[in-house]
């Protein structure tokens, strides 16, 4: 008993010590799984952490339909952080806010027009997400180029320069070239693993490149020559792109301008006589009227986007 209090203060170092070392090799364990997770995600074999994901039980139903996958190609495709269910979510609140918006400032009648329109609407959102992505991917396909010729150029295989290209560029060339080192890593052919990068982001430039890169990896020619004159092209290619968009900006503007106008007056309209459009669409006349309308200036806005739309 004359021991107790020193074999207390042993008892109590040796514990003392026991979990310094154990939280030391925590610590270090916690830091080498960072390391480790931090490395393989850069370098494209396991995707990065994402953000907590809402909607799971729509996401999960949508997906096993048809109209489900579609919503997730189209989303692929635009390199947005959402869900399929996410996105068929807030789509059906935005409908729903156009329905009653539309009823209560103009009349019961625009409730449903609106709902189409935001429908419409969000399809058009998707298609200019992915047009966006896809021009800066344009934007980055000289660089692109540029780096696998030198990394061919030094002896590295072409599947290594891809994965070394997805490491140096940023998004969205970096995210996209990374989806393709990850196909190829699990043994997917180069072919296809490409073949499903120009589906995904359909444009001339990246399929000159993957034509290139395709048809030197299966002939087995100098690569490196080839790369180098198609840099040269994308280049100039590059700055004619950029020289016919400023050139249409206006017309563009016009497109947009054009039913503006047209739910500006309508809105004008009901402000001067309130009730005005309540009167009109309480007619079977005056509802064809308005949707003869809206179909003429959905013509306008299709025709005029396409006489801006100039393929270099």
């Amino acid at each position: 008993m004359t021991n107790l209090p020193l074999l207390t203060v042993g008892v109590t170092l040796l514990c003392c010590v026991l979990g310094v070392v154990g939280l030391h090799a925590y610590a270090g364990g916690k830091a080498d799984r960072e390391a480790l997770v931090d490395r393989l995600s850069h370098t494209g074999q396991i995707p990065q952490e994402g953000r907590h994901r809402r909607f799971r039980g729509v996401d999960r139903r949508l997906r096993s339909t048809t109209l489900g996958r579609k919503i997730e190609l189209k989303l692929a495709a635009t390199g947005l952080e959402i869900t399929p269910g996410e996105f068929f979510v807030y789509a059906i609140v935005a409908m729903a806010g156009l329905w009653l918006i539309a009823s209560s400032l103009l009349a019961s009648f625009f409730g449903p027009v609106a709902a189409l329109i935001g429908l419409w609407g969000t399809n058009a959102f998707l298609e200019w997400q992915r047009t966006k992505r896809t021009d800066r991917f344009i934007n980055q396909l000289p660089e692109l180029s540029r780096i696998l010729a030198n990394a061919t150029q030094a002896g590295l295989a072409l599947r290594t320069a891809i994965g070394m290209a997805a490491e140096e560029l940023e998004n969205p060339a970096g995210e996209e070239l990374a989806r393709v080192a990850r196909r190829l890593s699990v043994g997917e052919s180069l072919d296809d693993a490409l073949s499903e990068l120009t589906d995904r982001l359909p444009s001339r430039e990246l399929v000159v490149l993957v034509t290139t890169l395709v048809l030197s990896n299966r002939a087995g020619g100098t690569v490196v020559s080839s790369l180098r004159n198609l840099t040269e092209t994308l280049e100039e290619r590059k700055e004619t792109r950029r020289e016919v968009k400023t050139q249409l900006s206006q017309v563009t503007v016009t497109a947009y301008a054009v039913p503006g106008f047209g739910i500006g007056a309508m809105l004008l309209m009901n402000a001067v006589m309130p009730g005005a459009l309540d009167r009109m669409t309480g007619a079977l006349i005056g509802q064809a009227a308005v949707i003869v309308s809206i179909v003429l200036y959905a013509i306008g806005f299709i025709v005029i986007r396409r006489l801006s739309r100039i393929d270099v």
